[in-house]
């Protein structure tokens, strides 16, 4: 995708989605951390189910160790990893409150030492909760950014180093919630809204003239059968034909 298709689909994206924002239910930025990391390999709706009633009595480090582990449990066993979580947000909780005086250190590299979290948390957390102009590739992100051609990458940090050079400094600090919105609603894995995307004339991916257009004609392979072709049968014999017959193979007969 060249420069000005870039300017023109972030422009589109603004113009539509002035104030972008995340899915997540948070607090403060310890809140937020918890979410983000009860959210890997889980819905942001199912998160925010098991978040509602917890933060309402949990919103610090401090508060997180005096629950304990096994109570917490309890409020996010509906969460897939669950148990694992729980002991990652018990020892983060506990990092936070005897290294950095309760509080989400605003460094990449040091939140990346926390229990539970890699870049991608870390750059949501920044970005979020300090207006940082992180780019957290997901699996939407990293689906638009091939797809689309805007950032092509085998590896989410492909994809994210792309998005670094290719993004206009502009459009930066929402780039994440466009992209990752745009991939969760629009530009879907399994069936792409091609007829309702916003940049569908930007976009370089190939199939979208499938998803936009009449069904695709079947593959001439999956026409072919391997078994060959039934003999044709002649039309079915009548009651006058059947009686016909059988006289001649009496007369045969005697």
């Amino acid at each position: 995708m060249k420069p000005a298709q870039i300017e023109e689909m972030f422009r589109r994206f603004q113009a539509q989605n002035p104030d972008p924002r995340g899915e997540l239910d948070y607090i403060n930025p310890y809140t937020l951390l918890v979410a983000v990391v009860l959210s890997a390999q889980a819905t942001d709706v199912s998160v925010n189910k098991a978040t509602e009633p917890l933060f309402k009595i949990v919103q610090t480090p401090a508060q997180m160790l005096a629950l304990g582990e096994e109570r917490l449990r309890a409020y996010i066993r509906t969460i897939g990893l669950f148990n694992t979580k729980a002991r990652n947000v018990i020892r983060l909780s506990q990092i936070l409150v005897e290294q950095h005086g309760g509080q989400v250190p605003r460094d990449r590299a040091v939140l990346e030492t926390l229990p539970g979290v890699g870049r991608k948390t870390a750059n949501v957390v920044l970005n979020i909760a300090f207006a940082e102009p992180t780019i957290a590739v997901d699996t939407h992100i990293f689906r638009v950014g091939n797809r689309t051609g805007l950032a092509p990458g085998k590896t989410p940090r492909e994809v994210e180093d792309r998005l670094e050079k290719v993004v206009p400094e502009a459009y930066k600090l929402h780039a994440h919630h466009w992209l990752i919105l745009h991939g969760r609603y629009v530009c879907k894995a399994l069936k792409p809204d091609c007829p309702r995307c916003l940049i569908e004339d930007l976009c370089q991916f190939k199939g979208k003239l499938l998803a936009t257009g009449p069904a695709a004609p079947t593959p001439l392979k999956a026409l072919k059968k391997k078994e060959k072709p039934a003999k044709a049968k002649g039309p079915a014999k009548t009651g006058r034909g059947k009686a016909k017959a059988g006289r001649k193979r009496a007369a045969r007969a005697s």
